[in-house]
């Protein structure tokens, strides 16, 4: 993995009238890593995107890809960029090929080199049995794959990847990860999605906006770190009452599910779960079940949300 990031972005800023879309946003990411772009909609995510591939310019904020800066030195680095919008843009009219000779032709592949780069594209992108059908032809997972490949065929630093799964069933879904995880070993790759379960399947960092900020920067493992248990399933046939619960180091609150079934919240750094058997055991509540509840991505994406909007309230 190399030691200089490709894309580099810094206090980046856009303002529309009195509204800060995006608010001071800085992150990097280097060759070979695949980052997740997360937020709800309107939290800055779109105006995030349209800003670093050259589609809208920032209020404030330096963005380089590859070292040139978008700014200055915008047609350097914009042959730097492959951007796949999530309605993919596509003459649906031509054939596969014919499409991939305009984009190179538009993105001043020499001549000489077209051929070789449409052929790698076809090759890579899986198009080489589809590669004289029209593209109107053919189905959405297919054209997501022609759209990828346009987005490639110049061999960009940069790959900035809009909802790539959106609207694909399940098999289509499955070969386009397949497909992003390949770009990935040659490019950075920017992923778009509102679809939790695939971050967890391609990326290897995370990052979270809402209301214009990131309010969260980590890797995959960071965020499964966010992911821990924190709470238990407890049922006792003999309860105590939910005050002699509440005497439980670390116990931050107690959900009643049934007369004989709680759910318990913890403070992480206090599981109160060897305490809950010894007293089970010293004061017969009859112990039934004790068992962990895993967060899923959806409850951690939520908390980071709800945290943010929470601590914006008391600012």
């Amino acid at each position: 993995m190399s030691d200089s990031p490709l894309l580099n972005v810094s206090s980046l800023s856009r303002i529309f009238g009195t509204q800060h879309a995006v608010s001071d946003v800085s992150f990097s990411i280097n060759k070979g890593e695949v980052l997740g772009f997360l937020g709800p909609n309107g939290a800055g995510k779109s105006t995030t995107m349209k800003m670093i591939s050259g589609n809208l310019a920032p209020s404030s904020g330096e963005i380089t890809i590859n070292g040139y800066d978008l700014l200055t030195q915008a047609k350097q680095a914009k042959a730097h960029i492959g951007y796949l919008p999530e309605q993919p843009p596509l003459y649906k009219e031509l054939t596969v090929k014919e499409f991939l000779s305009f984009c190179a032709q538009i993105n001043q592949i020499p001549s000489a080199k077209r051929n070789k780069a449409i052929n790698i594209a076809i090759e890579r992108c899986g198009l080489k049995n589809v590669a004289r059908r029209l593209i109107g032809h053919l189905s959405k997972g297919f054209q997501q794959r022609v759209g990828i490949a346009q987005a490639i065929i110049h061999s960009p630093a940069v790959v900035i990847l809009d909802e790539p799964t959106s609207g694909l069933d399940p098999i289509q879904i499955k070969e386009i990860r397949h497909l992003i995880r390949e770009i990935a070993s040659e490019h950075s790759v920017i992923l778009s999605t509102h679809i939790l379960p695939e971050v967890q399947t391609l990326c290897d960092r995370v990052q979270i906006i809402n209301n214009g900020k990131l309010v969260f920067s980590d890797t995959l493992s960071g965020l499964s770190q966010h992911m821990q248990a924190s709470s238990l399933l407890v049922t006792l046939n003999a309860p105590p009452t939910r005050v002699q619960l509440y005497t439980l180091e670390g116990v931050t609150s107690i959900e009643s599910l049934s007369p004989t079934q709680f759910k318990l919240h913890y403070h992480p750094e206090h599981n109160p779960t060897e305490l809950l058997l010894e007293q089970a055991v010293s004061r017969q509540w009859q112990l039934m079940e004790l068992t962990p509840i895993q967060h899923s991505l959806e409850d951690t994406f939520m908390n980071i949300i709800q945290q943010e909007n929470i601590s914006m309230e008391h600012a």
